[in-house]
């Protein structure tokens, strides 16, 4: 992918089959995948390599580069732009000339989404190794190092939902880390109206999503996006936020 079509993004002999509106946009479409092939390539395949012979102490592998791993974060915040990109251009000559030369049977988002797949497949990886080696002694880095890849996915799955807000006027990132977000009911005053609206009203809940940050807990109003992939995910709209 990177040779076959990143690279060739930047071809001088493939310019005249990339429409103008896609040049320069390289980065959206790839993401980071090209540092999420040189870690895997320079250094935890070569890592991986040392446990060929004890398999039951990989976990210490992991937990070793465990803060590398969240160049996947990365990856799958920019997972959407990529998409959308995609769906504009996914006719276009360019993408099938490239598909001809590497005689890939699948489209490029195929391939796009191994990633997310990837990061999504160690947990199910560890589970699967953990239960065969409940008795040696890498059990405890395997199970240490299950728990820190499910930590990174929550992170990625939270990750995903806050950069579908809209309509906060501040800077999300002054409020610190994003520790849990989740859909909850939400009762609240109705200062307008007659009493007997406000006492109805007070007893119909709201749906809202909140995120909890270290600084304030926002409460947003969800909005279901028609379309297919990425299209339908949700976003949320800004309404409230109570400071911690």
């Amino acid at each position: 992918v990177l040779q076959g079509y990143a690279a060739e993004m930047d071809n001088p002999l493939m310019a005249h089959l990339i429409s103008p509106e896609l040049q320069n946009k390289k980065d959206i479409l790839f993401g980071n995948m090209e540092e999420i092939y040189h870690f895997h390539n320079r250094i935890f395949l070569r890592e991986l390599e040392n446990y060929v012979e004890y398999p039951e102490l990989v976990g210490r592998c992991f937990l070793d580069q465990m803060e590398d791993f969240q160049i996947y974060e990365k990856y799958c915040q920019n997972k959407p732009r990529s998409e959308s990109l995609w769906r504009q251009f996914s006719d276009s000559v360019f993408f099938q000339e490239c598909q001809r030369k590497l005689d890939h049977k699948l489209s490029l988002d195929s391939y796009l989404l191994k990633p997310v797949q990837r990061i999504t497949k160690y947990q199910l990886l560890l589970k699967e190794m953990l239960k065969y080696s409940k008795n040696c002694e890498g059990a405890e880095d395997l199970q240490e190092a299950l728990t820190s890849i499910l930590g990174i996915l929550k992170a990625v799955n939270d990750s995903m939902h806050q950069i579908a807000i809209t309509g906060y006027d501040g800077n999300l990132n002054e409020l610190g880390k994003l520790l849990m977000q989740g859909s909850f009911n939400v009762w609240t005053d109705h200062k307008k109206g007659h009493s007997k609206v406000k006492d109805l009203a007070r007893f119909k809940p709201m749906q809202r999503h909140l995120f909890l940050h270290e600084k304030a807990v926002l409460f947003c109003k969800k909005r279901e996006e028609n379309g297919e992939g990425y299209e339908k995910a949700p976003s949320y709209s800004y309404k409230h936020s109570l400071n911690v």
